[in-house]
């Protein structure tokens, strides 16, 4: 246990964990070639369906430019496809393809397995988790 953690303030605190979450998820999900952070796409496309570059950057949370990287990696993987979009020439349609919906299950059973294993599938942890993104995040209109 590291001491000075109580001296730390709850924001510091709640990014370290999220980093080290996110670091233990990517060196086990490694094994199928994609990150967290194409494990959250993944599973934004496989629910929400074909999107474009921009929507699914705001369903993800994240900058265009951001997810533009992610989904080079995804694409050169073969777990998803982009197409230039016939209305609007500047923008893609992107989606999930059946290789990556099965990345997805496999990877869904990794983060199952480590939230168990790190003792992280606390109902009150999510439920506290669930609030914070609610109050500090962007506003729906």
């Amino acid at each position: 246990m590291v001491p000075e953690l109580n001296d730390w303030s709850t924001s510091r605190l709640l990014t370290t964990a999220a980093r080290i979450v996110e670091h233990s998820w990517n060196e086990k999900l490694l094994g199928i070639g994609i990150t967290h952070a194409g494990l959250t796409t993944l599973g934004v496309l496989e629910r929400e369906g074909t999107l474009t570059g921009v929507r699914l950057a705001q369903l993800v949370h994240v900058q265009a430019q951001t997810v533009g990287r992610t989904l080079d990696r995804l694409e050169k993987r073969g777990l998803v496809t982009r197409l230039r979009n016939s209305a609007d020439r500047r923008s893609q349609r992107i989606t999930i393809t059946s290789a990556g919906v099965k990345a997805l299950e496999r990877a869904k059973n990794i983060e199952n397995e480590l939230m168990v294993e790190d003792g992280l599938a606390s109902e009150d942890l999510r439920h506290r988790l669930q609030t914070v993104i609610n109050e500090l995040g962007p506003k729906k209109d």
